[in-house]
């Protein structure tokens, strides 16, 4: 048990963050309001408006010293320098590029190393049996029904539009033809690799990534053990490259987000707040209308199963973790009657290819970037769009900011601007509580109904130190 001075100093942690919340808020907000003002007003608005920034890079640095906080950080002194010092920031334009360059590099031999371990890993068929099918099966249908309701609240809500990107951003973007169903499926299958990494063909990656992995999978272990450990060698190596590289991102966000408003104007907030309600939005009406549904075809005791879901979906929701909520998530799922066996192999595969909560943000977020690009999306370029995002949201799972890279990589695709993406990164913190919490809740249901689709669930008793930290 915590003691009575840990849990004082805890209380007055939280009370200094909640005071020091209020403060910038209000400063910020009343700052804000002056924008327009002249004289001495102009002056305590200016004032204000830095004052708010000062007091959150003092939250940031010493309440919640993590990427996150900068990141929100660089966003709010981003809108502050796009206002009262536009020059400056058009040519701090350069700092985004260089993020954006940085990251684009992580693209392709990340999504190739990533999708290559994680199919051979987990792809031996005679291993995983039934289980593996089912388990596959299950989380294609749900990330497909994700990215419907994604691109459909996003087509449906047009946040994107009336707000209208630079003259020298807009006319370098090029108008979509529409895509046939021929051309899609021709043009989903690399001719050479290499051709398709320079290019940017995400789509092409990652299909022969996945055919190398099935590949690697059938292949003689003793053959198929070093180029494993060397895709799995290369994996890790890019996570720490991504890590590195996104130490820039407070950086990448404030000048995105100072160029944007400087040419734009502060109008873009508002259709970014639009995009946020339509986004959480979106995420109920899944959670209502999918999950809920799905458990109750699998006949799942509805109660119970949400006394178990609380703990991981709050856990995951307040740290935009899924890494945070996985140990409590397979405890609470065994104590609610998932055998380990298949939790064992259920959850941890869909971190990989069962992010619901990602999916559905991707496909709103790229129909937005296609909204503000004024570049129109047809129903072929969207199927097309769709396949992209679902090949490519497979293998950076555990990457931070991993949405960023599979933005990214379908931008170029779809020859789509990523200047957009960069101003998305200003509220993605806000966003990712949300669909961290749908990612570890729709995993917890698919080992559920995969336990119910085997014949086994409720058929095991808990381990004893899975009831013990229930009781606790």
């Amino acid at each position: 048990m915590p003691s009575d001075n840990s849990l004082n100093t805890s209380m007055r942690s939280i009370r200094t963050e909640i005071a020091l919340w209020v403060l910038a808020a209000l400063a910020l907000t009343v700052g804000f309001a002056l924008v327009a003002a002249n004289g001495t007003a102009h002056t305590v608005g200016l004032v204000l408006r830095v004052g708010g920034v000062l007091l959150l890079a003092g939250w940031a640095a010493f309440i919640r010293p993590r990427l996150t906080p900068w990141i929100v950080v660089g966003m709010v002194a981003g809108v502050e320098l796009g206002l009262d010092a536009p020059s400056i920031a058009i040519g701090s334009h350069f700092l985004s590029n260089i993020f954006l360059r940085l990251v684009k590099t992580i693209v392709a031999p990340l999504i190739l190393a990533t999708l290559i371990s994680g199919i051979a890993g987990h792809g031996d068929l005679k291993s995983v049996g039934r289980m593996g099918w089912k388990s596959l099966l299950y989380f294609e249908v749900l990330t497909t029904i994700a990215l419907v309701v994604g691109l459909a609240a996003a087509n449906i809500s047009k946040a994107g539009v009336g707000l209208a990107l630079p003259a020298e951003l807009a006319g370098s973007v090029p108008s979509a033809a529409p895509m046939h169903w021929q051309e899609f499926l021709e043009h989903v299958f690399p001719e050479n690799l290499a051709k398709s990494i320079a290019e940017g063909q995400v789509l092409q990656v990652a299909v022969f990534a996945a055919i190398f992995g099935m590949a690697l999978a059938m292949t003689p272990r003793d053959k198929a053990e070093p180029v494993l450990r060397l895709t799995e060698g290369l994996s890790e190596t890019m996570f720490r490259f991504t890590n590195i590289v996104m130490y820039t991102a407070p950086l990448g966000v404030m000048s995105a987000m100072a160029y944007t408003i400087a040419k734009m104007g502060p109008g873009v907030l508002v259709h970014l707040g639009k995009l946020l309600l339509v986004f959480y939005g979106a995420a109920l009406f899944f959670i209502l209308f999918v999950l809920l549904p799905v458990a109750l075809l699998a006949k799942l005791p509805l109660r119970r199963l949400l006394q178990h879901l609380s703990g991981p979906a709050a856990i995951a929701f307040a740290t935009a973790t899924s890494e945070a909520a996985l140990p409590r998530a397979m405890e609470e799922m065994e104590a609610f009657g998932v055998p380990r066996r298949i939790l064992s192999f259920v959850i941890p595969a869909g971190y990989s290819f069962n992010l619901d909560g990602s999916t559905l943000y991707l496909a709103m977020a790229m129909v937005f970037v296609a909204q503000v690009a004024n570049v129109p999306l047809s129903f072929g370029t969207q199927i097309f769009m769709m396949g992209t995002l679902m090949l490519a949201s497979k293998g950076v799972a555990g990457v931070p900011r991993a949405v960023l890279v599979v933005l990214l990589a379908t931008a170029g695709t779809l020859r789509l601007p990523s200047e957009p993406i960069l101003v998305l990164l200003g509220i993605d913190a806000l966003m990712d509580m949300g669909r961290t919490a749908i990612n570890v809740v729709g995993n917890c249901l698919a080992s559920a109904v995969v336990a119910r689709w085997e014949g086994a669930l409720f058929e095991e008793i808990p381990a004893p130190a899975v009831i013990a930290a229930m009781q606790e």
